[in-house]
C-alpha cells in the first residue's frame, strides 16, 4: 500500500514541472509576433494594355483596380476595385436612395399595421380628421356668407349715394375696398378647405386599401408588400 501511494506521488509530482516551459515558450511566441515586421505586398494594377506590378503604390494607380500579393507566399491578399467615376457615383448614390426608401416604405407599412390594431380604429382615426376638417370648412362658409351680406350692404348705401347724386364718402370706399378683399380672401381660404377634404378622402381610400393589403398579407405571412416607387418630377 504504501509503495503504490509512493508511485502516485511520483506520477503526479510532474504535473507542474512543465507548465513554466510552455508558458515561457507561450509569452516568447507573443512577443515574436508582435515584434514581426509586417509582410512586405506587390501592387499589381493595369495601365492601357499593360500590366504593371510594383512593391510600392504610386499616387496614379490608386484609382485603377489592383491585386495585393504577398512577396513572400505569391498569394493574393487583396483586390481593390477602382475608383468610381462621377457619374458612376451619381448612379450609386441613386440606387442607394432608392433602397433607403424602400426600407423606409417597409418600416411605415409595418408602422401601419402595428398603429392600428384593427380597420375601426383606423377609420376612427380619419374619422377626426374629417370631422376637424368639416368644422373648418362650415365655419368658413359662414364667414363667407355673412362677408357677402354685409358688402351687399355697404354696395347698396353706395349706389343709394349715386342715385342721388351724392358723393361716395371715402370711407365707404375703403370698407367696400377691405371687406372685398377679405372676401376674396376667405374664398380662397374655403377653396383649399375643399381640395384638402378632397385630398383626404383620396388619402383614406388609400390607407384603407393599403391596409387591408397589409393586415392580409401579415396573416398569410407573406412579406410585407411595397409601393412602386414614386416617379421623379418633370
Amino acid at each position: 500500500m504504501t509503495q503504490s501511494i509512493h508511485r502516485h506521488r511520483i506520477f503526479a509530482a510532474p504535473a507542474h514541472a512543465w507548465l513554466l516551459p510552455m508558458l515561457l515558450v507561450f509569452a516568447a511566441s507573443a512577443a515574436s509576433a508582435q515584434n514581426k515586421p509586417p509582410e512586405k505586398k506587390l501592387y499589381c494594377w493595369d495601365e492601357g494594355p499593360r500590366r504593371v506590378c510594383s512593391d510600392t503604390l504610386p499616387a496614379s494607380a490608386v484609382k485603377h483596380s489592383r491585386t495585393e500579393i504577398n512577396q513572400s507566399s505569391g498569394m493574393a491578399v487583396n483586390r481593390i476595385s477602382r475608383e468610381l467615376t462621377a457619374e458612376e457615383r451619381a448612379r450609386a448614390a441613386v440606387d442607394q436612395e432608392a433602397a433607403n426608401q424602400q426600407a423606409r416604405s417597409q418600416r411605415q407599412a409595418m408602422a401601419m399595421v402595428l398603429s392600428y390594431e384593427t380597420e375601426a380604429v383606423l377609420q376612427r382615426a380619419f374619422r377626426d380628421r374629417f370631422e376637424l376638417l368639416e368644422e373648418s370648412l362650415k365655419s368658413s362658409k359662414l364667414a363667407v356668407a355673412n362677408l357677402e351680406q354685409s358688402l351687399i350692404g355697404l354696395l347698396r348705401q353706395a349706389n343709394e349715394l349715386e342715385l342721388q347724386s351724392q358723393p361716395v364718402t371715402r370711407k365707404l370706399r375703403e370698407k367696400i375696398l377691405t371687406q372685398h378683399a377679405d372676401l376674396l380672401g376667405l374664398r380662397a381660404l374655403e377653396h383649399r378647405q375643399k381640395s384638402e377634404r378632397a385630398a383626404l378622402d383620396r388619402e383614406f381610400e388609400a390607407a384603407l386599401t393599403r391596409y387591408r393589403e397589409l393586415k392580409n398579407a401579415s396573416a398569410a405571412g407573406a412579406p410585407l408588400p411595397i409601393p412602386p416607387p414614386v416617379p421623379p418630377a418633370g
